[in-house]
C-alpha cells in the first residue's frame, strides 16, 4: 500500500514537466528548419486524425519566454524538452545551423534565469526526412549521423545543460514507426523494425561517447525507455512464456545491450523467422553498453498478455496506436488484453502499481544507477467552465496515486531523482492530432491562450512543499 502522503520527497528531488519539439514548437519552416519524418507523415492524407499537423502546434517557438514564466509561476523545478534535429542539422549531415541552435540557447538561458533545471532530449522521434529517404533507422549509417548531431548539440549547450537524454522511447521509433506504421515514417516491415532497434541502440552508444568528448565531465547522460510492465493473464506456463516473449521485445531488446552488454538469447531465438541479426557487428554491443549516469523511465499503463493466436494486432496495451499490422515482430501467438480498472481518454487503464513495479525492477536490474520518471501522465476530456477555469480532478487523482507509488519505491530503496509530468501543456498528440489533452496547462487551439488547469496548481504545490497535497473531494 502507498505510504502516507505527508512523507516528504528528498530535498533534491526534481518536480518537472516534459514536452517534445514537434508537438509544441511549430515554426516548421523558420530559421533553416527542414521537414522531419513527422512533417511528412502528418501531411500524408489518412495518417493523423483530421489531417492535423504540427505546423503551428502551440507556437512554443515564439512563446517560449511566456511558457518558461508559467513554469516558474507554477513552481516547477525542472523542464524536459527535446531538440528538433532538422532545426539544428537540416539534412542530418554537415555543420549545424546556428539559428536553430540559438533557439535552444535562448530557451536554456531563460530556464536557468528562472531557476529551472533543463533536461535536454536529443531525439524524440523527428528524424530529418533526408535521412529517412536514405533508409532511416534500419540503415547503419543513421546511427553515425545521430552521433555527429549529438556532438554538435553537446558542443553548443554542454556548458549550460547538465542533464542529457539521447533517445526517447526507442521502442516507439522502431516498432511503431517501422512495424505497425502508426507513427512516422509509417512503414510496415517487421525485419526493418528490428534493424531499426539495433541501430537506435548503436546510435545511443555512439552519441553517448560523442557527448562525453564534447561536454564537461560533470554532465549526466541518460536514455528514456518506455519499458513495459508485462504481466501474464495467468500462471499457466503458456501465458508465462507469452509474457517472457513480449518482455524481450518490449524491454530486453533495449535494456539487454544497454544495461547488461548482451541481447537476450531468447530474443534471437524468438525472432529468427524474421531476421538473422547479422547487422549486429563485432564491437556494437560494447559501444551500446557504455556506462550511463542515469536511466529515464516512461510509464503509462501495464501490459497484460496470454498465449493465443492473432492477438498481436490491434491496440497496444499502452495505447501507442493501433493498426492492421503488429508492432510485435514474431509474436502472432500472443494475445493482448485490456487490464481492469478506470481508463483515461486514451483507453489506457490507470494502474499506479505498475510504476512502482517498474522502478523496483530497474533498481534490481541496474543497482546504483539513478532513475528518473521522464514521462507519466494522462489524457482527459478537459474543458473550461463558464468562468474560463479548467478543473481536472481525474488528473489530480492520477498524479496523486502515481507520485505516491514513486515515494513508496524511494522508501523501498529505489534511487529516484525526479518526476516529469507528461505534459506541460496540451499539444499535438502524434497520430491523434489535437483530440487528446495530456497537459497540466490547457491550450485554446484557436487563440493559443494558456490556462493552468487545477492539476497544474496541485502539482505546483507538491513541487514547492515536497509532499502530496490532498486530493480534492470527488476526484
Amino acid at each position: 500500500m502507498p505510504e502516507p502522503t505527508t512523507v516528504a520527497f528528498p530535498p533534491a528531488f526534481l518536480f518537472g514537466a516534459a514536452t517534445s519539439a514537434y508537438q509544441i514548437e511549430g515554426a516548421v519552416r523558420e530559421d533553416g528548419r527542414t521537414p522531419s519524418i513527422w512533417d511528412t507523415f502528418s501531411h500524408t492524407p489518412g495518417r493523423t486524425a483530421g489531417g492535423e499537423t504540427g505546423d503551428i502546434a502551440v507556437d512554443h517557438y515564439h512563446r517560449y519566454r511566456d511558457d518558461v514564466a508559467l513554469m516558474a509561476e507554477l513552481g516547477l523545478t525542472a523542464y524536459r524538452f527535446s531538440v528538433s534535429w532538422s532545426r539544428v542539422q537540416p539534412t542530418g549531415r554537415g555543420p549545424a545551423v546556428q539559428r536553430g541552435l540559438d533557439f535552444y540557447r535562448r530557451l536554456v538561458d531563460e530556464l536557468l534565469a528562472r531557476g529551472i533545471t533543463p533536461a535536454l532530449t536529443l531525439y524524440h522521434w523527428d528524424l530529418p526526412q533526408e535521412l529517412e529517404d536514405a533508409g532511416g533507422w534500419p540503415e547503419r549509417d543513421t546511427a553515425f549521423r545521430f552521433a555527429e548531431y549529438a556532438q554538435l548539440v553537446g558542443e553548443a549547450l554542454g556548458d549550460r545543460v547538465e542533464q542529457w537524454i539521447t533517445l526517447n522511447e526507442p521502442w516507439c521509433s522502431a516498432f511503431l514507426g517501422y512495424a505497425s506504421g502508426v507513427h512516422a515514417p509509417g512503414r510496415t516491415d517487421p525485419a526493418a523494425s528490428l534493424r531499426a532497434a539495433h541501430h537506435l541502440n548503436l546510435g545511443h552508444g555512439l552519441a553517448l561517447s560523442a557527448l562525453r568528448a564534447a561536454m564537461p565531465t560533470g554532465n549526466r547522460i541518460a536514455i528514456s525507455l518506455n519499458s513495459s510492465v508485462v504481466r501474464p493473464l495467468s500462471q499457466d506456463p503458456a501465458d508465462l512464456a507469452a509474457a517472457r516473449r513480449i518482455d524481450d521485445l518490449a524491454n530486453g531488446v533495449f535494456h539487454g545491450p544497454i544495461l547488461h552488454g548482451a541481447y537476450p538469447s531468447s530474443l534471437f531465438e524468438a525472432t529468427r523467422s524474421v531476421t538473422d541479426w547479422s547487422y549486429v557487428l563485432d564491437g556494437d554491443v560494447r559501444t551500446i553498453n557504455a556506462p550511463l549516469d542515469a536511466l529515464g523511465l516512461n510509464y503509462y499503463t501495464p501490459t497484460l498478455v496470454s498465449a493465443g493466436s492473432g492477438g498481436a494486432r490491434g491496440p497496444r496495451a499502452d495505447g501507442h496506436g493501433s493498426s492492421d499490422h503488429s508492432p510485435w515482430p514474431a509474436a502472432d501467438d500472443v494475445l493482448f488484453h485490456q487490464t481492469p480498472g478506470d481508463r483515461t481518454e486514451m483507453g489506457w487503464t490507470v494502474d499506479p502499481t505498475g510504476l512502482y513495479d517498474l522502478l523496483m525492477r530497474y533498481t534490481r536490474e541496474a543497482p546504483g544507477l539513478p532513475l528518473h520518471i521522464t514521462e507519466n501522465g494522462a489524457a482527459y476530456d478537459d474543458k473550461p467552465d463558464p468562468d474560463g477555469r479548467v478543473h481536472d480532478p481525474e488528473r489530480i487523482a492520477y498524479l496523486h496515486a502515481h507520485l505516491a507509488e514513486v515515494r513508496r519505491a524511494i522508501a523501498d530503496g529505489a534511487d529516484v531523482r525526479g518526476y516529469y509530468l507528461w505534459s506541460l501543456m496540451d499539444n499535438f498528440e502524434w497520430a491523434y492530432g489535437y483530440g487528446k489533452r495530456f497537459g497540466a496547462v490547457y491550450v485554446d487551439y484557436a487563440t493559443l491562450e494558456r490556462t493552468p488547469k487545477s492539476s497544474a496548481r496541485w502539482y505546483g504545490e507538491a513541487a514547492r512543499t515536497r509532499v502530496l497535497p490532498p486530493v480534492a473531494p470527488g476526484a
